[in-house]
């Protein structure tokens, strides 16, 4: 009887789960009630002992926790207590959720929870081309010239790098892939990657480019490099030249960035995108300087930064946020906090080296490169969609299935 409740359970998880893969790349609030009827299950459900058992066996559940309870800890060293309760709060996933989701996913499920994930973002595809077509009107902070349509652009090509490397994936290493499966892939990874570039989110057009490269070694396999780098370097080349020539919107964010770096530099002019950023790296850097191993505490980045910007930078707008998660974690939480946030992709790559289901493999290896890349252009670990998708991914590409 009992036996037969937890499987009843286990189902009923896995419905959420796949739900939960199709619904957060669409809608914010229908993931959150998702998530908040898989957290509530989960905390009536009983069965504690053998929860926290399957938790402190996965290092990368636990390495979570400990970088979640360094935010909680930087508390004590926080004048702006309200902020940091703040920041708190958006690293809240790393303490319930991910340690929740490696106890409830499966590994006969993933395919699902994979299919239920493209299947949504060939959806929030179609609504972009129709944003950009006019055949609707714009859905939530898109525009016709920039056509992101559930989310923002900073958020939306991430996604869509994900859905296009899943696709890729299926095509290049799935052998049971009907023809038909095969050229109705085919057809939405070419769709997706033009519709990478009508859209302005340059980190993930970057990590777009990181992705191929990493996906032509692993189908050529470590003993052909010399190929795989010829291959990489004559595909991306030819993709950049021809999104460049065709796309006006990937254009102009290219030929702004040469330009902001370019006034930077012989003009010392710091309020362009590019050159905000540079500065508050710049200041973020003086303050971690004064402040090296334990930072300033989890709310104090506005206040100190301000203190630097005064004295630093005044005609530049100040921020909140330096854009950086490096440079964000390092001067709340110093070296110590860097390092917790550096351990969780050490173990996410180390994993994914010696799984043995190949998706596991593959993408449980990008997966952690991809987030290390586009960390230098914005604190993407404090987004809510970004977070989700990594947190999701986590859950079942780091798991050992033979021991839970």
């Amino acid at each position: 009887m009992i036996n037969s409740k937890y499987s009843n359970l286990d189902q009923i998880y896995q419905y959420l789960l796949i739900a939960l893969a199709f619904i957060f790349p669409l809608t914010v609030a229908g993931g959150n009630l998702i998530i908040g009827i898989i957290v509530l299950t989960w905390l009536l459900s009983g069965n504690y002992k053998t929860k926290f058992n399957q938790i402190i066996s996965n290092k990368l559940a636990v390495l979570s926790i400990l970088f979640f309870s360094l935010h909680v800890l930087g508390l004590l060293w926080t004048d702006d207590l309200k902020w940091g309760l703040t920041i708190v709060k958006k690293m809240s996933d790393f303490l319930f959720l991910l340690p929740i989701l490696l106890t409830i996913t499966k590994k006969e499920y993933i395919k699902y929870y994979i299919s239920a994930f493209i299947l949504a973002m060939t959806l929030t595809e179609i609504l972009s081309y129709l944003v950009w077509f006019e055949v609707i009107d714009p859905l939530h902070k898109a525009t016709v010239g920039n056509p992101t349509p559930t989310m923002s652009h900073i958020s939306y090509n991430p996604f869509l790098t994900f859905g296009i490397f899943l696709i890729a994936h299926e095509i290049l290493f799935n052998k049971h892939l009907s023809k038909l499966y095969k050229y109705v892939y085919v057809f939405f990874m070419v769709t997706m990657s033009i519709n990478m570039f009508i859209t302005g989110g340059r980190a993930g057009q970057v990590m777009y480019f990181v992705m191929l490269g990493i996906l032509i070694f692993q189908y050529y396999g470590r003993g052909r490099k010399v190929r795989a780098t010829i291959i990489s370097l004559i595909i991306i080349s030819s993709i950049f030249l021809g999104a460049y020539n065709s796309s006006s919107i990937f254009q102009h964010r290219m030929n702004e960035a040469v330009k902001n770096i370019s006034i930077y530099n012989t003009d010392r002019n710091k309020n362009t995108s590019v050159g905000q950023r540079i500065t508050y790296t710049i200041n973020s850097l003086e303050i971690i300087k004064n402040n090296l191993f334990f930072g300033v505490g989890t709310g104090d980045f506005p206040s100190e930064y301000n203190k630097i910007h005064a004295k630093n930078t005044p005609e530049v707008n100040t921020t909140v946020n330096p854009h950086n998660m490096y440079i964000l974690v390092a001067v709340q939480l110093g070296l110590f906090g860097l390092l917790g946030m550096l351990l969780i992709f050490y173990q996410q790559i180390k994993f994914s080296l010696s799984a043995k289901i190949k998706i596991n493999r593959d993408l449980g290896f990008v997966l952690p490169l991809l987030f290390l890349v586009i960390m230098f252009s914005d604190s993407y670990l404090l987004g809510h969609y970004t977070t989700i998708l990594f947190v999701f991914f986590s859950s079942f590409l780091y798991k050992d299935f033979e021991k839970n």
